[in-house]
């Protein structure tokens, strides 16, 4: 038990201290990379029957796409493109729910796909070197 607390408190250093030196672009991928996690961690907890710990993780995977990848969306300058995103992350967020009430491991299974998507195009604009770079990103809040 006392391990475990001192696992998960180190982890959470780890995770702080990369998202303080972290660019915008790279602070995207720790919030996929962050849910995707989550929902591995759901798969598991509702595979073992632990609901609790399904719930807190699910909890946390919605918490990431609500509060974190949806709440950095530029909508003013990402127009068409944040609102679509916008749609995706609520459904997201929505069939989340549902793989929690259902207990449905295929609902968590297309979540991670959609987000498995967008964070594979999303690491796609970060290797392109800046020269190529067409315009701004207008997903981001955030200023370099």
């Amino acid at each position: 038990m006392y391990a475990r607390n001192a696992i998960n408190a180190y982890s959470q250093v780890g995770v702080q201290t990369g998202a303080m030196s972290a660019s915008p672009h790279r602070l995207i991928v720790m919030l996929f990379d962050g849910a995707r996690a989550a929902i591995a961690s759901a798969r598991f907890h509702m595979d073992g029957g632990d609901i609790p710990a399904k719930g807190n993780a699910i909890s946390k995977a919605i918490d990431i796409i609500v509060n974190g990848l949806n709440a950095v969306l530029d909508h003013e300058a990402g127009g068409d493109i944040a609102a679509d995103l916008a749609a995706l992350y609520d459904y997201m967020s929505r069939r989340l729910m549902q793989a929690n009430l259902r207990n449905d491991p295929a609902l968590l299974t297309e979540v991670d796909g959609l987000l498995a998507n967008l964070a594979s195009a999303w690491a796609q604009i970060g290797d392109q070197p800046p020269a190529q770079t067409q315009a701004p990103t207008p997903l981001l809040l955030m200023e370099n």
